[in-house]
């Protein structure tokens, strides 16, 4: 028996959702151990967030794609207190939120057109709001070099947005990749 359009939007959903949190809790962790005095380990796994909204805002809309933020948004910051501590929670959740939304207004816009545009220019643009949130929230006045974890943070992101521009194009449902 074929699955249903709604059956499939649905497990898309959760899946988006999982996703979201897995990254966002790893990613917490993660930032904690830098690889160096420019990058942190967050660095590789947070960006791929932006992967995870520009797909469902391509197959399911600007709506579905905020709904996934908002849940996604709610379960890590309980599990990102507990496993990362407060500080570097709040810093990410409100990072996230500002960076993610930001994300999904912007893909929205530019949606039509060429299928790289929306989710290059959106995830580069959100994570330049996202790094600076986030490092200055979570590392200002502490001994972290904070400032020049935010240029590799950002340039890493910049790097994987490009990157993911092929998974992007694969992982498109065949009718978005029509739009």
């Amino acid at each position: 028996m074929p699955v249903s359009q709604k059956t499939w939007g649905n497990k898309r959903f959760i899946a988006a959702i999982a996703a979201m949190v897995l990254l966002i809790v790893a990613s917490n962790i993660l930032v904690q151990h830098p690889i160096n005095e420019w990058l942190t380990w967050g660095a590789l796994t947070y960006p791929i967030t932006f992967l995870v909204t520009d797909l469902i805002n391509r197959a399911d809309g600007p709506k579905v794609a905020r709904r996934v933020v908002y849940v996604g948004f709610g379960v890590a910051a309980v599990v990102s207190i507990i496993l990362a501590g407060p500080r570097i929670a709040l810093a990410s959740v409100t990072a996230f939120m500002a960076a993610q939304l930001l994300d999904v207004k912007i893909f929205d816009q530019l949606r039509v057109g060429s299928w790289w545009r929306a989710p290059l220019v959106s995830t580069t643009a959100a994570s330049a709001l996202d790094t600076a949130l986030f490092f200055s929230l979570a590392f200002y006045g502490t001994s972290v070099p904070w400032t020049t974890l935010l240029v590799g943070d950002f340039l890493v992101k910049v790097v994987i947005a490009l990157a993911m521009l092929g998974p992007f194009r694969l992982l498109m449902t065949p009718s978005a990749a029509k739009g």
